[in-house]
């Protein structure tokens, strides 16, 4: 008798103890919310920060408001011909037995589906429309084929399997990211066309702050761990699903670095940082399902995948998504989901995929046959159908009804200041112009093929005739601001002891190291720079010209210019000393 209390003890207990864990897993999830919201706002421009910020607080939000209305009743509500759940409003006529923990941990999973959109379409959607399309993903979009597979609906019981959303999460976040990123067109500049429209060129934005962006991914892969693990039912299913989470993306983010070290010659940080989501992203359908092998190789296809969506974005469909959100979620969504057909192992703890008749069937590499891969195939094809169609239909809508894009100028200040009133989200900090919304057909500080120093005229003065004064020559360098004490330093060396510093903003083309952000060229701008003169007399200009350049050099864009001119006279105030005496206590 004692043993058996103690058993029915330890089975409450253990009981518990995973209901608190499931609640803990939702608010990890919901801390997601902060990462996205980093990783986007630190991958776009420093004047759309506040709105950034808004979209991924408004669209949980209001996300929850509509998710108590509908969501949630047509996600879990009592199946309706395997297609929707019943509405209804539990919440409101029968709190006492309402399910509190169920409510809370669908509603954070739906918040994420709908925040992956804001990252696409980033930095020129209205903030209303952004908010209506964020309320029908929530309300109608998500919850509906999220009981397909979660709800009792007619995926789940032919046998389909996404155990926390690669493919209802995150590939119908993704799709939606994608097809609202083409309806609304890219932001200005990113794309230069030829006369007859065709695209002969991609600009890159960088991000910027990606610091801010790497705290976004650490803080999402963290919220992950309560993503894919909050739903485990015991210990050993719990330490395999954190296994392969983690062993996933870090095999992508290697296989990423390794990649774009090789195609582009260094290491891409922000397409790594991007690696490391779309490994989460792909392993969230299988991870507690597969074991470490079927983790490896999911992840190293997905440090590939996501190089190649950028790419296929920028260059080939030419649809402009500054985070790379489709590349990320809608691609490697898509993989993920397949991937449970190719790499489900029975060894996995508590190991439950069943077909419509109870057998058990695992993947095609693990001796399973095609049955579970084609029942993947045609999940992924039907929701991803679902998605395609309500959500274009939505975009649509709000388009003709309130518009959906931000007005030319609303994009070029920055929907900040004109969404939100907000002149800057960094309020005590100057910010540099990005230049990146420069068009041809705009008014510019800094235009054509000539770099802007080389296209200041320089009028050469007349030299004293030979042999009546010594020669005086000015050297006029511009350098990165962090290479003057440095150079400073090596003109003392060689006797210069006086020079003027200035600071100015530098623009130019150089031959040089490219550089790239996720994979673009980057096109230089205007930024800091120092313009130092010295005037030199016994030095020889050409050990100036020489030392100069020795200390500059890196071969990347932006190393500086240098220029010389003649001096017709120098005059010391203090003294009135002119010419070579002049210049005897300074060089």
């Amino acid at each position: 008798m004692n043993d058996a209390i103690r058993e029915l003890v330890a089975e409450a207990t253990t009981s518990q103890v995973f209901a608190v864990w499931f609640l803990i897993g939702a608010a990890l999830v919901f801390w997601m919310q902060a990462g996205f919201a980093m990783v986007e706002a630190g991958f776009t421009r420093a004047k759309n920060t506040g709105n950034i910020i808004m979209k991924n607080l408004m669209d949980f939000c209001i996300g929850t408001v509509v998710f108590i209305l509908i969501g949630f009743s047509l996600l879990m509500g009592e199946d309706l011909i395997g297609f929707i759940g019943k509405p209804g409003f539990d919440l409101f006529t029968s709190y006492a037995n309402f399910d509190f923990s169920s409510f809370v941990f669908n509603l954070v999973f739906c918040a994420t589906t709908a925040t992956i959109v804001s990252g696409s379409m980033a930095e020129r959607t209205k903030f209303l429309s952004y908010c209506i399309y964020s309320a029908v993903i929530s309300a109608l979009i998500y919850p509906i084929e999220a009981h397909w597979i979660w709800g009792g609906g007619w995926l789940a019981g032919l046998g389909f399997h996404d155990f926390a959303g690669s493919c209802a999460i995150h590939m119908v976040g993704g799709i939606s990211a994608l097809i609202g990123a083409k309806i609304l067109g890219p932001r200005i500049g990113k794309f230069k066309r030829d006369k007859d429209g065709k695209v002969i060129k991609v600009n890159a934005f960088p991000g910027h702050n990606i610091a801010l962006g790497a705290l976004g991914v650490f803080i999402l892969w963290l919220g992950w761990y309560g993503f894919n693990g909050a739903a485990a039912t015991s210990v050993e299913q719990m330490g395999s699903i954190f296994l392969t989470t983690t062993v996933a993306p870090a095999v992508a983010t290697v296989v990423c670095m390794i990649f774009t070290w090789l195609k582009y010659g260094k290491p891409d940080v922000s397409m790594c940082l991007n690696a490391s989501l779309a490994g989460l992203v792909a392993i969230t359908a299988g991870c507690d399902v597969t074991d470490c092998v079927g983790a490896l190789c999911i992840g190293a296809v997905s440090g590939v995948l996501v190089v190649f969506g950028v790419w296929l974005l920028d260059y080939k469909l030419h649809i402009d998504d500054p985070v790379g959100a489709v590349a990320v979620h809608c691609l490697n969504g898509i993989w993920g989901t397949i991937a449970v057909g190719l790499f489900a192992t029975s060894s996995a703890p508590g190991y439950s995929i069943t077909n419509a008749a109870g057998e058990t069937i695992t993947g095609l590499f693990y001796g399973g046959g095609f049955q579970l891969l084609g029942l993947q195939l045609l999940g992924f094809i039907s929701v991803a159908a679902w998605t395609a169609v309500t959500i274009t239909i939505a975009f649509y809508i709000i388009k003709a009804a309130v518009g959906l894009r931000a007005g030319r100028d609303e994009e070029i200040l920055g929907l900040d200041v004109t969404e939100h009133g907000l002149q800057s989200a960094y309020a005590g900090f100057a910010m540099l112009p990005d230049g990146s919304e420069i068009e041809d057909d705009m008014p510019v500080m800094v235009a054509g093929d000539i770099p802007a120093a080389e296209a200041v005229p320089v009028v050469k003065v007349p030299t004293f005739e030979e042999g009546t004064r010594p020669k005086f020559t000015k050297v006029e360098i511009i350098c990165k601001e962090h290479k003057f004490e440095k150079l400073k330093k090596a003109m003392m060396d060689i006797g210069i002891t006086g020079m003027t510093m200035s600071h100015v903003l530098g623009c130019g083309v150089q031959k040089g190291t490219p550089e790239y952000y996720r994979g673009v060229q980057i096109e230089p701008t205007l930024l800091p720079k120092v313009q130092v003169d010295i005037v030199v007399s016994a030095v020889p200009v050409r050990t100036v010209i020489e030392t100069a350049k020795k200390v500059l050099y890196t071969g990347h864009i932006g190393d500086g210019k240098i220029f010389v001119y003649d001096v017709e006279n120098v005059v010391k105030v203090r003294t009135g000393e002119e010419g070579y005496d002049a210049l005897q206590d300074v060089e």
